[in-house]
């Protein structure tokens, strides 16, 4: 059964943040690096101009010295606020009300807490408290693309229901200065603090993208490219660099699952440059199908599990043609993939 997808509502960070700020922090603390010249350069041309964090950037739970229960109270508090907003913005885009929703699905990977967003959801925002809930807590980037995979599983498991999808991340709060190694340089440029919010039903709430189908894949023997740690300090985002071709390493993998129809748009995760670039040539397209994660990247950073309901939002505002048959991919931890076979229906 197709599953639709509102048009998911997007709230970032109240504190925008430009790269030459980034790398102003990290020449402060680092002046002594001994490869501070290639860090900059690399952050200056990471594809990302600006991001959003929930704090400011010298916060003592970004760019400070806050503890591990000083960054996890901040960072779920932060998170559930930004979710409650892009919830009711949902709800409101699809002419719905909060006893409409059978259903929930959340992803939030940044801190720690229980019960986690879908139970304090369902108080916020006044859900039934019959609802029906599945929270995913560790999936990280493509945390987004898998609470669409389980939406459509709800909605075709018990047709005629409305879930509600909402994905929250302050990915700020793994901003230390005591990770040094280059890939941590990266990433205190690469990520943003956002959620994203949509209603997935088996009827249309409006245009928007149809699921058909959908494809997951966790590629043997990777579970080190790309973790998640904590200590003392708080939570950290660690890999090797072997994750920054881990991504080429799984797109064999789509273009089988794929196969030989022709790919007319693509939801790409915009996690690099080198991502977007190698998936959208993979699937047969242009640079001008791949801007809204160009956009997205360059505008917002990646945003983590939130990044595909983000992309998928300015979609909206350059769709595909009515009909078009198209690819929603994202990768991240594990190392994994979670794919939708998918089109568009305005």
């Amino acid at each position: 059964m197709p599953a639709h997808v509102s048009r998911p509502r997007t709230v970032v960070g109240d504190h925008k943040v430009t790269t030459s700020e980034i790398a102003e922090d990290i020449s402060a603390h680092h002046s002594g690096h001994p490869r501070l010249r290639a860090i900059l350069r690399v952050v200056e041309n990471c594809g990302v101009r600006t991001r959003n964090f929930t704090r400011p950037l010298d916060a003592p739970t970004v760019s400070g010295t806050a503890d591990i229960g000083e960054r996890a109270r901040a960072a779920f508090a932060d998170a559930l606020t930004m979710a409650e907003r892009a919830a009711l913005a949902a709800l409101d885009g699809a002419g719905l009300d909060a006893h409409d929703i059978d259903a929930i699905v959340t992803t939030h990977s940044t801190g720690w807490a229980v019960p986690n967003l879908d139970v304090h959801l369902i108080a916020r925002l006044g859900l039934r408290p019959t609802v029906r809930r599945i929270a995913l807590t560790t999936l990280a980037c493509p945390g987004g693309t898998h609470c669409l995979m389980r939406a459509a599983e709800l909605v075709a498991a018990r047709p005629g229901s409305k879930v509600l999808v909402v994905a929250a991340e302050v990915i700020s709060s793994v901003y230390h200065h005591s990770d040094t190694g280059i890939e941590s340089m990266i990433y205190k440029a690469l990520f943003g603090d956002s959620a994203a919010a949509a209603v997935v039903s088996d009827t249309p709430l409006g245009p928007g993208l149809v699921i058909d189908d959908s494809f997951e894949y966790v590629l043997p023997d990777s579970l080190d490219r790309q973790r998640g740690r904590i200590s003392p300090d708080g939570f950290h985002f660690d890999s090797t660099k072997q994750a920054l071709t881990a991504a080429d390493d799984v797109l064999p993998t789509l273009a089988d699952w794929v196969g030989p129809e022709r790919v007319e748009f693509a939801v790409i995760h915009p996690g690099s440059l080198r991502i977007i670039q190698d998936t959208a040539a993979l699937l047969g397209l242009d640079s001008h199908a791949a801007r809204h994660s160009t956009d997205t990247l360059a505008d917002d950073g990646n945003l983590g599990g939130v990044s595909i309901l983000r992309v998928l939002e300015r979609t909206h505002g350059g769709p595909p043609a009515d009909g078009a048959r198209g690819i929603t991919v994202a990768f991240g931890p594990g190392f994994s993939m979670a794919a939708l076979r998918c089109r568009w229906q305005s």
